[in-house]
């Protein structure tokens, strides 16, 4: 990667590991508070419970008072395994393919007047990292795959009339990313010997999106919101290396090189959320969430290099829009004591056609609890735990109607994979909020 990363570091550094992988769709991280992961993440762009709200929408920022802090971590467990069979060498698997987690975030809100609320926040939710090991023998389609975003997100709100709020916010966001695939068996038919780099390419970037939300009260007891994320068009730049690159560079320069400078496109996709919020009682609410992610921009991978005169394919994609539905409660037990419970499904941003190895992704099924505790007028203390079941699900590569040359090269090289994916995982949240 590149050396001039002071900005990202050092917030890295402030806030502690960035470490992240995929438990939404795709490479989207949910994983914003540990009040929101309580109740699954269910009516997030409705509900104002602390500071954290911002993030997924900033009109709520008006419902805060004074000045308010929150800020916490989400430690993520996942096991997700592979297991099936090579056309050449028979059964392989590989167990654990997705690392375990720390997920920060900060969060800070300012009331200016009766009217203007001004925020920002620190957070991410995009993330990856995978890692199919060494004795595998599928990853002539894919060995590792990893994306790690930041984000400094400053919003600013607007109460508009007693029943309507609206909130606009500025993403700054820190990308790196690298995929890469690995001979681990010796070639059938080319003499490649087991261990060799077949494809690997790595950068970083540097990108601005935003962010558009409303809030509108009903009446006292139902609200809904509503929040845009636009795309970020990221280019991560750093360099490849591999024989598959090499070989091209045969054909053009006939000078293979160890390295290649170039870039990468990697598009962090566009979501909407709509949601509700509805206080049946003074002691139970209940709250929804509708979700949708433009994965469809996620449709190939391609390395620009200029010594091999542009792009060379480094992986097909063709994934999908996906949809998240969540539904939640929440209990006040008594005047310091908030008890939280959601179970929401996440639908898989492939189909099954287009999984791959290096990303097994599939549907998901969250079931959430947690509670909030105030400590004092001003401190309150949330914690929240959730279990989310992966459901099993079919992997070949290389796949059926896909034109990809280097899934057919290596398929003819190293074998077929054929397969199923399997898998769960549970996360655990802490979260401090203070008021001012």
């Amino acid at each position: 990667m590149k050396n001039n990363k002071i900005v990202y570091l050092a917030v890295a550094a402030a806030l502690g590991s960035l470490s992240t992988s995929a438990y939404s769709a795709g490479f989207q991280l949910a994983e914003t508070s540990a009040t929101g992961l309580g109740r699954a993440f269910a009516g997030e762009a409705a509900m104002a419970d602390n500071a954290s709200a911002q993030f997924r929408n900033p009109a709520l920022l008006s419902y805060l008072a004074d000045t308010q802090v929150s800020a916490g971590g989400i430690y993520v467990n996942p096991n997700v395994d592979i297991d099936g069979e090579n056309s050449q060498h028979g059964q392989t698997s590989t167990n654990d393919v997705a690392h375990d987690a720390v997920i920060p975030n900060f969060y800070f809100a300012h009331q200016i007047d009766d009217r203007f609320t001004a925020g920002l926040a620190l957070a991410t939710n995009f993330g990856m990292e995978t890692d199919l090991g060494n004795d595998f023998t599928g990853t002539q389609f894919g060995n590792e795959a990893a994306v790690t975003t930041f984000e400094i997100n400053p919003n600013l709100a607007w109460k508009a009339t007693e029943q309507l709020r609206v909130g606009a916010g500025l993403r700054y966001v820190l990308g790196e990313g690298s995929i890469g695939a690995q001979a681990n068996t010796t070639g059938s038919i080319k003499p490649i010997p087991a261990g060799s780099t077949l494809k690997y390419m790595e950068g970083d970037d540097r990108a601005w999106g935003w962010q558009l939300g409303v809030a509108y009260d009903i009446n006292d007891n139902n609200r809904i919101g509503f929040n845009y994320r636009s795309e970020v068009e990221l280019t991560l730049e750093g360099h490849a290396e591999g024989l598959s690159f090499d070989q091209v560079a045969g054909k053009i320069t006939k000078q293979p090189k160890s390295t290649y400078n170039g870039s990468m496109a990697l598009t962090l996709p566009a979501t909407a959320e709509f949601s509700s919020l509805h206080q049946l009682t003074e002691q139970w609410a209940v709250h929804t969430s509708l979700n949708w992610t433009e994965w469809s921009s996620f449709d190939k991978l391609e390395a620009d290099i200029p010594y091999l005169n542009g792009a060379q394919e480094v992986k097909v994609e063709n994934w999908e829009d996906n949809y998240r539905f969540a539904i939640g409660t929440t209990y006040q037990w008594d005047q310091k004591l908030t008890l939280r419970s959601g179970i929401a499904y996440d639908t898989s941003a492939v189909s099954d056609k287009n999984r791959t190895l290096t990303i097994p992704e599939t549907d998901r099924t969250w079931l959430s609890v947690g509670a909030g505790y105030d400590v004092t007028s001003k401190l309150t203390l949330d914690a929240a735990f959730t279990y989310i079941f992966a459901k099993d699900a079919p992997v070949k590569e290389a796949r059926d109607g896909i034109n990809s040359e280097s899934e057919q090269n290596a398929e003819a090289n190293f074998g077929a994979f054929e397969g199923e994916t399997t898998g769960n995982v549970w996360l655990l949240g802490v979260q401090a909020s203070y008021r001012f």
